[in-house]
C-alpha cells in the first residue's frame, strides 16, 4: 500500500473492520481505490494527475511487529518518526541506488556533511563502467553548460587525490597522434617509437586516474563517515502522497546470495545507475522513456607493466588520441601510473537500447553480463603496434562495459518529476569519472539545502524530452572540436 506504513496499514484494516457497516456510506477514499497504485477516478486521472507507481511494499501487510521494527532498523544511522505520527524523519538519510562513481562521489559528499546514506548495489562497488573506464581527466574540453563541470571537477579531482590518498592521480599532457610513413622520433615520447606520421601536443591541462581506485577510495571515505552498502538488486519503492506529489518513504532491496529481501527506509533517494537507470522511471509513475539512455557498449584492452618492461610510460606519460584507422579504430591510449596502456576506441561498439536487453535476464541486464567483443582486439593490436613497439604483443586483458549516453550527451541531474524527495544523476556519457567529483558535490547539496551553490543544473534536467540526437555526435570534444571515437 502505497500511503501507508505497515503497521498503519494493519490498523486501517481493523478501522475498516470495525466500521464497515458505515463506509457504504460514505465518499470513497484515495486510498481504497488506490490500493493497487491506479488512484480514484476524480482525486488523479480527472485532475490531470498521473496515476501513482505500483505499491512496492511487500504484498503481505500482516507481517508481525517485530519484522517492521527490524527494517526501520537496517541503516547504521536510525530514522526518528515524528510523535505526531506523519512519517516524516527528523534525521536525513538517503539512500544511494547505484555503488558507481556518481553514488559514491554524493555518498562522501552528504557523509561529509553528517548525512546518513546508504548505497545499495548489485555486484559490487565500481563493478560496471566506474570500474572499467580510462580515467581521462580534461580541464578545458567542456562547451556550454558542460564547461563548468569540466573545469570545477578538475580541480576538484586534485583536491581529492590528496584527501583520500590516491595513488593513480596525475597530471599528464594528451598528444594527438596519427600512424603512417614518417620518421622515427615524431612520436614526443621515447615509447612512441613506430611509424609516427604527425604528433603534436592537444592539451597540457589534462590528467588520468584509475576509475576503481577513485571510486573505491570514495565509497570507503563514505563509510568511514557511517554510510553503509548493501549488496542486492533494488525492486522498487514506497511511496506515501504528499499533496500532488509523491513522497519516497523506502526502497525494497532482494539482497544478494538470497539472503531475503529488507526494506531500507529513508528521507530522500537518489537513482544513480548509470545506463540502468533508464528502468526505473515507472517506479515513479512516469513513462518508460522519460529518461532515454544508449547504453554504448565498447571493447577496452589493457597492456599490462608486467616485468617493468613498460616503464618508459611511467617516467614519459602522455595520454593519446589517435587518427582513424581503416580497420576502424579510433584509438584512445591512457597511461597509467604502473605502467599499464588501457586502450578504448577500438571500433565495434554496440548501441543498447532495447530495455529488454537492460533488464534482469537481458543479455547486459549485470555488469557482469556486459561482454567484450573479442573479435576488436586484433584490430586494437595491429593499430597500436604501429605506434609503438612496446604494444606489438596482444593485450594482456581485454574487457567492456556501457557508456550512459542520452540523446543530446548530456548528463540527467536534479529532482524526478512528480516526487518531493527523489533525485537523479546518470547518463554522464564518457565523462563520468571527469564529472564525478562536482557532480557528487552537486546532487549533495540539491537534496539537502534544496537548491546548487555554484552550477546551474537546468540544461541536465531529467524533465526534459529532447529528440533523439543522430548517432556521430556524442564522443569527446575539446570544446566543439570532435577527438577520438564519435557515436
Amino acid at each position: 500500500r502505497t500511503a501507508m506504513s505497515l503497521k498503519e496499514a494493519r490498523q486501517e484494516d481493523k478501522r475498516r473492520t470495525d466500521d464497515e457497516d458505515s463506509v457504504s456510506e460514505q465518499q470513497p477514499a484515495a486510498t481504497q481505490e488506490g490500493e493497487k497504485g491506479n488512484g480514484h477516478p476524480k482525486t488523479e486521472a480527472n485532475l490531470g494527475r498521473r496515476p501513482r507507481p505500483p505499491s512496492t511494499t511487500h504484498p503481505e501487510a500482516e507481517v508481525a511487529e517485530e519484522e517492521e521494527e527490524e527494517d526501520m532498523r537496517s541503516t547504521k544511522a536510525v530514522v526518528v518518526m515524528s510523535k505526531a505520527g506523519e512519517g516524516v524523519p527528523r534525521q536525513r538519510h538517503v539512500v544511494i541506488l547505484g555503488g558507481g562513481i556518481q553514488g559514491t562521489s554524493a555518498a562522501y559528499q552528504l557523509a561529509k556533511r553528517g548525512c546518513g546514506c546508504t548505497i545499495v548495489e548489485l555486484e559490487g562497488i565500481g563493478s560496471a563502467a566506474s570500474g572499467k573506464a580510462g580515467g581521462f581527466l580534461a580541464r578545458d574540453w567542456g562547451d556550454g553548460p558542460t564547461s563548468a563541470l569540466h573545469t570545477e571537477s578538475f580541480r576538484m579531482h586534485k583536491e581529492l587525490a590528496e584527501e583520500l590518498g590516491l595513488e593513480t592521480f596525475r597530471e599528464i599532457d594528451t598528444l594527438s597522434v596519427a600512424s603512417g610513413r614518417g620518421q622515427k622520433g615524431l612520436g614526443m615520447r621515447s615509447w612512441l617509437d613506430g611509424d609516427i606520421a604527425q604528433a603534436k601536443l592537444l592539451d597540457s591541462n589534462t590528467a588520468q586516474v584509475t576509475p576503481l581506485e577513485i571510486t573505491t577510495k570514495l565509497a570507503e571515505a563514505a563509510q568511514e563517515k557511517g554510510c553503509e552498502v548493501v549488496l542486492g538488486r533494488a525492486k522498487g519503492i514506497k511511496f506515501s502522497e504528499v499533496g500532488e506529489d509523491l513522497k519516497a518513504e523506502a526502497v525494497r532491496v532482494e539482497l544478494a546470495d538470497g539472503k531475503g529481501e529488507e526494506l531500507i527506509r529513508c528521507t530522500d533517494v537518489l537513482v544513480a545507475m548509470g545506463v540502468w537507470s533508464t528502468l526505473v522511471a515507472p517506479w515513479f509513475g512516469l513513462p518508460d522513456e522519460s529518461w532515454p539512455i544508449t547504453g554504448i557498449k565498447s571493447t577496452h584492452v589493457i597492456w599490462r607493466n608486467s616485468g617493468g618492461k613498460r616503464e618508459a610510460v611511467v617516467r614519459e606519460p602522455a595520454a593519446l588520441f589517435c587518427s582513424q584507422e581503416q580497420n576502424g579504430t579510433h584509438l584512445e591510449l591512457y597511461p597509467r601510473s604502473n605502467g599499464d596502456l588501457y586502450a578504448c576506441g577500438i571500433g565495434g561498439s554496440d548501441y543498447v537500447e532495447d530495455r529488454n536487453r537492460l533488464a534482469e535476464g537481458g543479455d547486459c541486464g549485470t555488469p557482469s553480463s556486459v561482454r567484450a567483443d573479442m573479435s576488436r582486439v586484433a584490430a586494437a593490436t595491429e593499430s597500436a603496434g604501429k605506434l609503438s613497439s612496446l604494444l606489438k604483443e596482444a593485450p594482456e586483458h581485454v574487457g567492456a562495459c556501457m557508456r550512459p549516453c542520452p540523446p543530446d550527451a548530456l548528463p540527467f541531474m536534479g529532482k524526478i518529476d512528480g516526487c518531493c524527495n527523489a533525485f537523479l544523476s546518470s547518463g554522464h556519457n564518457c565523462w563520468g569519472i571527469c564529472w564525478a567529483p562536482v557532480c557528487g558535490l552537486l546532487m549533495a547539496e540539491l537534496i539537502l539545502d534544496g537548491q546548487t551553490s555554484s552550477i546551474d543544473l537546468r540544461p541536465f534536467s531529467p524533465s526534459r524530452f529532447l529528440p533523439r540526437a543522430q548517432r556521430g555526435k556524442r564522443g569527446r570534444k575539446k570544446v566543439d572540436l570532435d577527438v577520438g571515437e564519435q557515436w
